[in-house]
């Protein structure tokens, strides 16, 4: 083709854009981003070159090299934006927001396909679905003539999603997330299609948004981060189209608190703030909620202003919260000083972060147990840092008490980030006395 011989002028204006230092830097920053997505890529400098003369990556790898433009750029850049298509309608179309349910949660159900799901690259510069094209995708959705549903099949979505948000405080997203995409199949799907009033209509999408938010958080608990941004997006358009802000702003908090704990702190400053624009009519608790999670990328970032007033407006809505939200979106005492002590961390007070983080875990309720082994675990990491390693390993036992019982990839974590805290003090007999009591635990559960 011609096209592929022609010089990409819209490559070359990007990277002048992203000011690497070379076209070498670039490469490996690709890379990079492959490994990320489950591919061994070794482009260098030369591979550049050829791209920049007019060839173009293979299509499964493309996407890699867009992500890359887009976290340097802070902006999503689209395969014809690169240069990488001759037109934009080439570039992939949006599909049914059913017909990708149905394909998310049947790949989700089966067991053989876990390790798929988990390969992908995090997108930093993803596009936020909106109100428009979401419409647009529902008005082309065809219901059922011999279907019908009414407000119990409604409230029995929220009574599901509720049980197994129970689930999953208790025992992890490993346990639970798996039921959630089986429901998500088998009910929720058939009820978005069925015939129904338009009040009963947007209370089902209402729902099935929650659920979703709920799938995807169980997704990024799990620590498949890709498959959890799928569902959060899938939240956010079915959110759109019930006109429910409250869910459409939840989900964007959650999906700032995937990319903060990913350490994408810019990202999660813009979901953040996107989800604090979308709820203008927020009442305190809300408030509160999305206002800690503002301070804690804030302080990410290093705006140490900007998070100390985010937090101080966190602590002066919750100050005024009078009621309690939805049980997998609520903010408590002990998610105020969580926040309290990310932001102290960020900003190198490990002092008042530690204080901070032993008042969240004083008020948290029992319930929690998934957050409990995570945040002991924290603790124990934050006193080992100052040197406090007897309390640490206090902690660590803490944590260990509930560890067995919690499927969950960021307790996990936790527990690789213990093994490897504690090897260096292997001669102290506490310490041993603490691996050894981890060896039957790490089995089968981290690599």
């Amino acid at each position: 083709m011609v096209s592929g011989r022609t010089a990409n002028l819209k490559l070359a204006n990007l990277l002048t854009e992203c000011r690497w230092n070379s076209n070498g830097e670039f490469a490996r920053a690709v890379n990079r981003a492959g490994t990320e997505g489950g591919f061994k890529l070794r482009y260098d400098e030369s591979a550049v070159s050829h791209w920049l003369s007019g060839t173009r990556p293979m299509a499964k790898y493309r996407n890699a090299v867009l992500e890359v433009l887009g976290r340097r750029l802070g902006r999503v850049v689209t395969a014809f934006d690169a240069g990488f298509v001759d037109r934009p309608d080439e570039q992939e179309k949006s599909v049914d927001v059913v017909r990708g349910l149905i394909d998310l949660g049947s790949a989700d159900m089966d067991p053989s396909r876990r390790g798929v799901l988990g390969a992908g690259l995090y997108s930093v510069a993803m596009t936020i679905p909106g109100w428009p094209d979401v419409m647009g995708r529902f008005e082309r959705l065809r219901t059922d003539p011999h279907s019908r549903i009414g407000m119990g099949e409604v409230e029995s979505v929220i009574a599901m999603t509720e049980r197994i948000s129970e689930i999953d405080d208790q025992f992890g997203g490993r346990t639970a997330r798996p039921m959630a995409a089986a429901f998500m199949v088998n009910n929720i799907v058939p009820y978005l299609r069925a015939t129904a009033p338009e009040e009963v209509r947007r209370a089902m999408l209402s729902a099935a948004a929650d659920h979703l938010y709920l799938t995807g958080y169980m997704a990024v608990d799990e620590r498949l981060d890709t498959l959890g941004q799928s569902y959060y997006t899938k939240a956010l358009e079915l959110a759109l189209a019930a006109g429910d802000h409250l869910t459409y702003c939840i989900t964007l908090r959650g999906m700032s608190v995937q990319a903060v704990e990913l350490g994408h702190g810019s990202q999660a400053v813009r979901l953040a703030e996107a989800a604090s624009i979308a709820s203008p009519q927020a009442g305190p608790r809300m408030r509160a909620f999305l206002a800690g999670q503002q301070a804690h990328a804030l302080a990410q970032t290093g705006d140490r202003a900007g998070a100390l007033g985010m937090l101080r407006a966190a602590e002066v809505a919750m100050e005024r919260a009078e009621s309690r939200a939805k049980a997998h979106g609520s903010y408590d005492p002990a998610s105020l000083a969580y926040h309290v002590a990310q932001v102290s961390y960020e900003l190198g007070d490990r002092a008042g972060a530690i204080r901070a983080l032993q008042r969240s875990e004083r008020v948290r309720p029992a319930v929690y147990r998934r957050a409990r082994v995570r945040h002991r675990a924290m603790l124990a990491e934050w006193q080992l840092e100052v040197g406090r390693l007897e309390e640490a390993v206090q902690n660590w036992h803490l944590a260990l008490d509930d560890y067995p019982q919690v499927q969950s990839g960021r307790a996990d974590d936790r527990f690789r980030a213990m093994i490897a805290a504690t090897r260096p003090h292997g001669r102290n007999v506490r310490v041993r006395e603490l691996l050894e009591r981890t060896r039957p635990m790490g089995a089968g559960r981290v690599g």
